[in-house]
């Protein structure tokens, strides 16, 4: 699994959702996402990297080829992760994992065979995002966040507090110049 894992994630050039830029704001960019289909898989917890790893491992189960075609699918990025907070501090949050599906296969994805694993279409949203660099993490996603709820309040954004989202474009092997962002929809009310 490990060569498999290298394999797919070694590669250069992944594909990405396609999105418009629509500006730059200092530390963050606002950007709108177009329609897309996306593999996803949802765990309910209290923390937040046990259900990454577990959302990640799932899917790549399906881009190794468990689904109705059993066809591989090729691996794209961001990896990102919808966070929607419990009722409260000891509540269980839902952690949404999902890998974007190749433009290849976007009119009619391979179907998954797993029961907690599902295709996803994302209609067309307006994030506002800010990157940073490092291997993700709670900690570092929610301190990241706070940043960029803070510039959003400075500047006057409407945006809508959850969900949230983290996302990932490396392989876990890569070491250095690291690219992760996290998002926030903007409020269109």
């Amino acid at each position: 699994m490990l060569k498999a894992i290298g394999q797919t994630l070694f590669s250069t050039g992944l594909q990405n959702p396609k999105f418009t830029p629509q500006e730059s704001k200092g530390d963050y960019e606002i950007r709108t996402y177009h329609a897309t289909k996306w593999v996803s898989t949802a765990i309910s917890g209290m923390e937040q990297d046990p259900a990454f790893s577990l959302g990640f491992r799932r899917l790549f189960k399906y881009i190794q080829g468990t689904n109705e075609k059993k066809c591989k699918v090729e691996m794209t990025a961001p990896v990102s992760c919808k966070l929607e907070p419990g009722a409260g501090p000891a509540c269980e949050s839902t952690f949404t994992v999902s890998f974007y599906i190749p433009e290849e296969h976007q009119a009619d994805p391979p179907k998954p065979t797993e029961a907690d694993v599902f295709i996803e279409s994302r209609t067309e949203f307006t994030a506002f995002v800010r990157t940073y660099g490092g291997f993700a993490n709670s900690q570092n996603s929610h301190e990241e966040l706070q940043k960029l709820i803070e510039s959003l309040n400075k500047d006057g954004m409407k945006f809508k507090e959850a969900p949230y989202f983290r996302a990932g474009y490396d392989s876990p092997f890569k070491l250095t110049n690291r690219r992760n962002e996290v998002w926030l929809i903007k409020d269109e009310e």
